[in-house]
């Protein structure tokens, strides 16, 4: 099984020598085995090991024992160990995320750190995903109706944000070298080794979707259909795979000639708008690449969409559909096509929506107004070192103490006045906004963040220049604008 290990890493470019790599270890079967199975590559390899465990504190005494043993094993191994832990409950109330999304967020974000490329101890985390998992992962991605970026399910190496094709230069941060070993052979390589391991009961409840066709689905189509359907599945990930990374780079370049530069695009987006397409270069493209750009520019203003609303997108920019007639996208936007032009915007508000608003913004928590979401929080530590501001900013950081005296986001009234950051004196919001280009119809409905009588940020525009953060404070507020469509985005 060694060499299958050392196969796998070789050909997808895993690792390099001298590499140090942590290998995580929840305490189950799959990552003690990936443990062994590193110690006994690891000469070959030529990598130094260390051992990672993320306690997410949800199941009590259960978990902390899970922490300890993994303590233990390493150990006994003489192998240095990273612990890292979490709310994952709270976390998860907090972010309105599910309590395995929170989950994968919380732990990935702790191997993220581990092998930050500038202040990490890692170049690499190995997680010990198997056969098993990537069938598990294409099924519920075909389940939800995926596309072929889901089925692509899990990559045998990620970055932080993106997937990385074997073949990339950049070496990546989180590396699986167990893709094609199943659950059950790992056990056995572990019962031959009379090498103990920890059991999850949580594994077993089939009230969470994945373990519904772990113990219901996959078993079915195994006996009945295919006794080989896990690389079935697997295989087809494969092709997924290199079928996404050859339409990703198709798709980017005539995304650049329709568009332009995307950081142009992205101000245009934190402005409310427009952007326009010149449906000119996509009229001879096949409907494929259509239909992914499509889908692109509204991924980028915060839409999700199937395949009905994809497929009603193309047909407006051929010109099946009326000229002036909008679509309705996701979270307030819409798309009008005029001659050979497609235009993204905001909707005109309902009356509904047009009435001024005035909401209490919590720290940590959001709101959602005027087609935006907004978030507050306190940052320390690391996070504030990551947490800095853009050119254009959707984030700001402000002193700490303004989230002790109570936020609110209300629309601008006429003759407030805000002093950016950088910048000499204050004007009138309604300058800063024409200064912009905001389109007249977003106008009335830019929200700002006040403390008392006083706006602290106005979004897009820097943070204000007596409530910024300085260097040197150890905590700061963080108000940010993030899309409403915005997810965890995490591959297992």
């Amino acid at each position: 099984m060694k060499d299958r290990v050392l196969s796998y890493v070789r050909h997808h470019r895993l690792m390099r020598p001298g590499d140090r790599v942590g290998v995580a270890v929840s305490g189950g079967a799959d990552s003690v085995a990936l443990l062994r199975l590193l110690l006994e590559a690891r000469a070959e390899l030529g990598i130094v090991l260390s051992v990672v465990h993320f306690n997410h504190k949800i199941r009590g005494a259960d978990a902390d024992a899970d922490e300890q043993f993994v303590r233990e094993l390493a150990r006994g191994f003489d192998l240095e160990f990273h612990c890292g832990s979490g709310d994952t409950p709270a976390y998860a109330r907090a972010h309105k995320l599910s309590l395995e999304a929170a989950a994968r967020m919380l732990r990935y974000t702790f191997f993220w750190k581990l092998s930050d490329p500038d202040e990490g101890v890692l170049e690499r985390v190995a997680t010990g995903h198997t056969l098993d998992d990537q069938a598990e992962t294409v099924l519920l991605k075909f389940l939800r109706g995926a596309w072929t970026r889901g089925l692509a399910a899990i990559a045998p190496a990620t970055g932080r944000g993106m997937r990385m094709s074997p073949d990339a230069q950049l070496p990546p941060q989180i590396v699986r070298p167990l893709m094609e070993i199943s659950h059950e052979q790992l056990t056995e390589y572990l019962r031959r080794l009379h090498q103990p391991w920890r059991e999850d009961v949580t594994n077993q409840d089939v009230s969470f979707l994945r373990n519904r066709v772990r113990h219901e689905l996959l078993p079915v189509l195994k006996r009945d259909f295919n006794p080989a359907i896990d690389r079935a599945l697997s295989d087809m990930a494969e092709i997924a795979r290199a079928e996404e990374d050859y339409w990703t780079l198709e798709t980017g370049k005539m995304y650049f000639k329709l568009i332009g530069p995307p950081r142009e695009h992205a101000e245009a987006v934190v402005r409310g708008g427009p952007v326009v397409i010149d449906l000119k270069p996509l009229e001879a493209q096949p409907l494929a690449l259509r239909r992914r750009v499509m889908r692109q520019v509204a991924g980028f203003v915060g839409g999700t969409m199937d395949l009905r609303r994809t497929n009603s997108l193309v047909e407006l920019a051929s010109g099946e559909g009326a000229d002036g007639k909008p679509l309705s996208l996701a979270n307030g936007w819409e798309a009008v096509r005029s001659g050979s032009e497609l235009c993204f915007r905001r909707r005109c508000q309902t009356e509904k929506e047009r009435r001024e608003y005035d909401l209490s913004l919590a720290v940590p928590g959001e709101v959602e107004v005027a087609g935006r979401r907004l978030r507050a929080a306190i940052v320390t530590g690391e996070d504030l070192a990551h947490a800095g501001e853009g050119a254009r900013p959707t984030k700001v950081l402000l002193v700490s103490a303004l989230a002790h005296r109570g936020l609110r986001v209300r629309n601008w009234h006429a003759g407030d006045r805000y002093w950016p950051a950088h910048t000499r004196q204050p004007k009138k919001v309604k300058e800063l906004l024409q200064a912009h280009h905001i389109p007249r119809e977003q106008k009335p409905f830019w929200p700002v963040v006040v403390s008392g009588d006083e706006i602290v940020w106005l979004p897009g525009f820097a943070a204000a220049e007596r409530f910024r953060f300085r260097e040197g404070d150890s905590d700061a507020l963080l108000l940010e604008e993030v899309p409403l469509g915005q997810t965890g985005g995490i591959e297992q």
